[in-house]
């Protein structure tokens, strides 16, 4: 938070949110984030969030919520200030500036029970699929060429609604919304079966050009983060369908409407009370793992401003030895004609403490030795910069695998040498590169190179990492193979399981290989594990390579 601050402090000179009414827009069907209640007035999470804005801010605002498309559109001609909350992409931050999230936003593939899923993005080409008009999920589908059956409606509700009337295949909507609707709606018949998309961030936004405006919302947003007040905020509203305790309410009425008929026909009932329980534990499950997932990316977030800051902090004094050191050597080298004359004149003497006849030998290399350090330093510091680094998780670069490993390699450095004093690392010349991004699958080696470190008990134990291309089949692959505990059947079958762990002592959630192996899937590769308990176990990662790209 004290880095916001910081960014802030110049931008608010001015607090142009002090003369006049602000005019927010926001959309009036999209609980439990914005919506109007029944007594028509603007309620919801983004709704009482502004209020604590502006209180806080000293800011007079005025809700005007209305159909999305037509919000956005007031945005753009100027009729409405800001929008309380718009999801970020990289095509909309062409024409709007953010604020930091608020909030982070899954999107789900929403189905009739019984009928075919739908889990990816290629799985809705030749479709019909509802969603909103001018939402991001309008803007996402037309952007990768999914477009060709679009059924525009104006609110989550009215897709959700087709959708279990038997009309079209397919609805793609907010994943909290969806689940609130269809609760709210009793729309019994239809599901979430696919998450396409990874968390999106969800803020407030303003046109290009009243930056000035929105630097005010984000320093009421760092004030009431720093007091707690967002955190009671986000648990009233998003808390209770994320935690998964609303199934528990359909308990109770599951209970009720059993006891009432518990004297028609009792062996009815335990049918469906066990139908009911397999429901509710999947749905809890579900919305369990998605809470777990916020707080994660909210301590990933922190963690790389934290980074971004160290590493800048780090990066002045490494580059100003950078700058002075070989000024240093040109010095000596000048001055060393000098030096051994007076050493031939008058014999031996000291420099520094030291005989000149040793320093004359060692000064050039200790010279050398610091300016290697010194870039050595400043490898480290850009490279977690670049892991650090926040952006949308667009998959259209060419990367180059062994440069990863590289990397790699010298992020997790003490790591290895803290585990093993046997590390062997062999990298095919020439590989052909890969497309994706590079940050995504640098996270997934790291993760793999940590386990591998983790699994060995001596440092005599050695760890093999080795990449190659399979000409046949046009893939590349990355091999991580330790001499370690290795891993029982049992658990190895589980290992991409969410918040399956075997170091639940040492903090570990069981996120870890879970969201690798979803990275590699979105990546078209694959993630497998070889192991025997007391030989160590082998990782093997396998993407496409793209022809003709030779490192």
């Amino acid at each position: 938070m004290l880095l916001w601050g910081l960014a802030l402090g110049g931008a608010m000179a001015a607090e142009p949110y002090r003369e006049g009414i602000i005019r927010v827009g926001g959309d009036h069907d999209y609980p439990p984030y914005e919506f109007l209640n029944e007594d028509g007035e603007p309620d919801g999470y983004n709704v009482e969030l502004t209020r604590a804005i502006a209180e806080v801010m000293g800011m007079q605002v005025e809700f005007h919520l209305g159909d999305w498309n037509r919000m956005r559109q007031a945005l753009d001609t100027g009729e409405m200030d800001v929008l309380q909350g718009m999801i970020f992409s990289s095509e909309r931050s062409d024409d709007y500036s953010f604020s930091p999230p608020h909030a982070i936003v899954y999107q789900s593939i929403f189905a009739r029970k019984g009928e075919d899923e739908a889990r990816e993005l290629a799985d809705l080409r030749g479709k019909e699929v509802v969603v909103q008009r001018g939402g991001i999920m309008h803007d996402h589908l037309l952007h990768n060429n999914v477009g060709d059956n679009l059924v525009l409606v104006d609110t989550h509700a009215s897709a959700l609604r087709l959708l279990a009337a038997g009309k079209h295949d397919y609805a793609l909507v907010a994943n909290l919304p969806g689940l609130y609707l269809g609760r709210e709606l009793e729309l019994s018949n239809i599901v979430p079966v696919g998450q396409p998309f990874q968390p999106q961030r969800y803020g407030y936004a303003v046109s290009k050009g009243n930056e000035a405006l929105l630097a005010g919302f984000s320093e009421g947003l760092a004030i009431l983060k720093n007091t707690g007040r967002l955190q009671q905020i986000y648990d009233k509203w998003l808390g209770p369908l994320e935690q998964g305790g609303w199934p528990w309410k359909k308990i109770g009425l599951a209970a009720a409407l059993v006891s009432a008929v518990l004297l028609v026909v009792l062996g009815g009932i335990v049918i469906w009370n066990r139908m009911l329980a397999r429901e509710v534990a999947r749905r809890s499950e579900k919305l369990q793992l998605q809470h777990q997932q916020l707080i994660q990316a909210d301590k990933m977030s922190s963690l790389g401003i934290l980074v971004s800051g160290v590493a800048h902090e780090i990066n002045n004094p490494s580059s100003l030895l950078l700058l002075n050191l070989p000024v240093l050597k040109d010095a000596f080298a000048d001055l060393e004609a000098l030096l051994e004359a007076q050493y031939e004149q008058q014999g031996d003497f000291y420099l520094a403490g030291l005989p000149y006849s040793r320093m004359r030998e060692e000064l050039p290399a200790m010279l050398d030795d610091m300016q290697a350090s010194a870039g050595r330093i400043r490898r480290i510091v850009d490279d977690l910069r670049d892991f650090a680094r926040q952006g949308p998780a667009e998959l259209n670069e060419n990367v180059d695998l062994n440069a990863l490993v590289a990397t790699v390699i010298r992020l997790v450095d003490n790591t290895i040498r803290t585990s093993s004093h046997r590390v062997e690392v062999h990298c095919e010349p020439g590989l052909p590169h890969f497309r994706g991004n590079a940050q995504r699958i640098e996270q997934v080696l790291i993760n793999l190179v940590v386990n591998a470190c983790q699994a060995l008990t001596s440092p005599e134990q050695g760890i093999v990492i080795r990449t190659g291309h399979r000409a046949p089949r046009n893939e590349l692959y990355l091999e991580i193979t330790d001499q370690g505990v290795g891993i029982s059947p049992g658990d190895l079958s589980r290992l991409k399981d969410p918040f399956f762990t075997t170091k639940r002592e040492q903090g570990g959630i069981g996120l870890g290989l879970s969201v690798s192996a979803g990275i590699v899937q979105e990546h078209g590769g694959r993630l497998e594990y070889e192991s025997e308990p007391g030989r160590g176990t082998r990782a093997t990662l396998t993407l496409p390579a793209i022809e003709g790209t030779p490192s």
